[in-house]
């Protein structure tokens, strides 16, 4: 049995992933550390909570001697970092949070496995040989795109928010230690997730609670700003390739060429919840959504060029943007409804 160690897996995309993962390997321990704050939730990991090669940790990846506790004795010989504060909004209003966690936190998980895994710089202990660390990362840190143009694994960093700088410098830290202490490092930069289980605070799930609820659906701007849609499944797969299959020291950028304003994308979301739940009102969703004023250093356009991941290791999504936008729009009016 080999035990990884998984921080943020009470989150959207960790908590997808302990799933998948768990079902996947039936050779792997996981070992879930997290610190449960308003975004992580052990509702979200019910389906696993039971199983033998499970294990849950409370706890701040921050704490050094936590951290090395757990190296120690769960002898971890892998590491995938999901944990980070992620909301932008969030970061503007209270930037030192992201600092703390996404940038000192991935400094001693980096450190803590360097110190464990590792004699001298470049020199694996026996016993840990291939023990890898993967940065799970996020498109925002390239910056904003224009019109045209797509972001590569090329393209130099250049992140406009709090979040987006510190992710970024997570990122660096692990490149650091790739380069400085030979450890086994790799990094994904993903497009915009979407799927059951994300916070509400978030574009797709706000969207479905505030038209049921009756509410304004509010739109930053005009609705102008363009993503690039992974749906979070997908996104976990190629996690796992990366993290098996991937070259040590590279990065590899995760998307499927799914591109919308996020205007369009709420006239979607608004006409599937026409068919699956009309209103009582009988009026359209469409009605409720609402523009307000745009946030601070609101990056225009985000795209992901995944040339690289679907050369390198095969990578493909296997779902199709209209089919799971429906699926999670059927889980989120669930959740709404139970509540």
């Amino acid at each position: 049995m080999k035990t990884i160690l998984i921080t943020g897996g009470a989150g959207f995309i960790g908590s997808n992933f302990i799933e998948y993962f768990l079902e996947k390997y039936q050779e792997y321990v996981v070992v879930n550390l997290d610190k449960l704050t308003y975004a992580g939730s052990l509702e979200n990991l019910k389906n696993v909570e039971n199983n033998p090669r499970y294990k849950f940790i409370k706890g701040d990846i921050c704490d050094d001697g936590l951290v090395e506790n757990i190296f120690r004795d769960y002898k971890i010989s892998g590491v995938i970092h999901f944990a980070a504060e992620s909301h932008v909004d969030n970061s503007i209003k209270n930037p030192k949070e992201f600092i703390l966690t996404n940038i000192y936190g991935s400094y001693v998980l980096l450190n803590t496995a360097k110190n464990f895994w590792t004699n001298a710089p470049f020199s694996y202990k026996k016993e840990y040989i291939g023990a890898r660390f993967l940065c799970v990362s996020t498109d925002e840190v390239y910056g904003t795109l224009g019109d045209e143009g797509y972001f590569t694994e090329n393209t130099p960093y250049a992140p406009n928010s709090p979040y987006s700088a510190s992710k970024a410098s997570s990122d660096m830290i692990a490149r650091s230690y790739r380069h400085t202490f030979g450890l086994e490092t790799l990094i994904t930069n993903c497009s915009n997730n979407y799927g059951p289980k994300q916070h509400d605070e978030k574009l797709i799930p706000t969207i479905i609670r505030n038209a049921v609820d009756g509410k304004p659906i509010p739109i930053y701007g005009k609705g102008e700003n363009v993503r690039d849609w992974l749906y979070v499944l997908d996104h976990c797969r190629a996690i796992d390739m990366v993290f098996h299959r991937g070259v040590s020291g590279e990065t590899y950028n995760v998307g499927t060429r799914n591109e919308m304003k996020n205007i369009d994308l709420t006239y979607k979301i608004c006409a599937i919840m026409d068919e699956l739940k009309p209103a009582p009102s009988g009026k359209k969703y469409s009605g409720q959504i609402t523009f307000v004023s745009d946030r601070p250093g609101h990056d225009l356009r985000y795209a992901i060029d995944p040339a690289k991941i679907e050369r390198e290791l095969g990578f493909k999504a296997l779902h199709t943007f209209d089919d799971s936008l429906k699926e999670t729009v059927l889980w989120y009016l669930k959740k709404f409804e139970s509540k």
